[in-house]
């Protein structure tokens, strides 16, 4: 009898391991199925509109379209996804396009890497009203900046690195990449104040956000991906911020400026994101409201 309830309460462990196992299972076939709904979804459109105070009174809004991070490679972004993603950006009719830099990858757990001809071509179907504008990210240096720039210049796309470019009464400053140490933000303020009109500034990671003044009324980032893989309870494993979650993610107002830090559209060292999308940011500037002078 002893023998018969020791079979008993042994079958019992081992359905319950098995029951324990089958949920396991299924938790990461959830989890799968999510990061990879997550990593392919269409990336999600933010938009924003901002008084830029140096606009002179008047101005007609102008509208910017900005992603980052493009960075090429399978299985999750071959150069027909992200000419799919141009197509939606030209469906929102931007004045310009800016380019926060990546876009090129090597990750190790690629299913194929591109040229950076390859990667960048399908750029040259951006139809914005004036004009692309692009940063090197440090992707881009570590894998062959001359290559990206050439590609990038040979569809059309203005490359700022430490200058600037006036387009009408605005003023973009490219600041060159902070990570591989190629950032000069002085260098870029003094083409910045020469040019004059409202400056905003594209920079591929937003850790120079604190060394610009507050005349730049934006900035816009992107490198952080929003963390790419975030917890459920919130966080990540890495920012790739020195300032942690600060200027991660998402709008940043700090006195008179403001940064947007995008989540980009690829992915970096995995494939994969979770708890996360793609971006496009639309983005509207406008110039202060002028008050009606008052009655006599």
């Amino acid at each position: 009898m002893s023998g018969s309830m020791g079979m008993r309460k042994a079958g019992g462990r081992r359905r319950g391991l098995t029951a324990a196992g089958a949920l396991l299972v299924l938790v990461a076939l959830a989890g799968f199925a999510k990061a990879w709904s997550d990593t392919m979804a269409k990336p999600r459109a933010m938009r924003a509109s901002l008084v830029l105070a140096a606009l002179p009174p008047g101005t007609a809004p102008i509208r910017l379209a900005f992603i980052a991070d493009t960075q090429v490679a399978g299985p999750d972004m071959p150069p027909a996804r992200l000419a799919r993603i141009v197509e939606r950006i030209n469906a929102l009719r931007p004045d310009l396009v800016l380019l926060g830099g990546d876009f090129v990858d090597d990750k190790a757990v690629a299913t194929r890497h591109y040229t950076a001809a390859e990667a960048i071509a399908p750029l040259g179907g951006l139809r914005p009203a004036i004009a692309s504008v692009a940063v090197p990210g440090n992707h881009d240096h570590w894998r062959d900046i001359d290559a990206v720039r050439r590609a990038l210049a040979a569809n059309g796309i203005v490359v700022l690195e430490n200058t600037a470019r006036r387009f009408g009464p605005l003023t973009v400053g490219g600041l060159d990449d902070e990570d591989t140490g190629h950032a000069d933000v002085a260098a870029l303020l003094r083409w910045m104040d020469r040019l004059g009109g409202a400056g905003i500034v594209l920079t591929h990671s937003p850790d120079p956000f604190p060394r610009l003044p507050e005349r730049v009324g934006l900035a816009l980032a992107g490198h952080t991906h929003c963390g790419q893989i975030r917890y459920p309870w919130g966080g990540s494993p890495a920012t790739m911020s020195r300032y942690g979650d600060l200027y991660a993610c998402g709008m940043v107002r700090e006195g008179g400026k403001v940064l947007i830090t995008t989540a980009g559209i690829g992915t970096s060292m995995l494939p994969v994101r979770f708890g996360t999308q793609a971006e496009i940011w639309l983005i509207e500037l406008r110039p202060p409201v002028q008050e009606a002078p008052a009655a006599g």
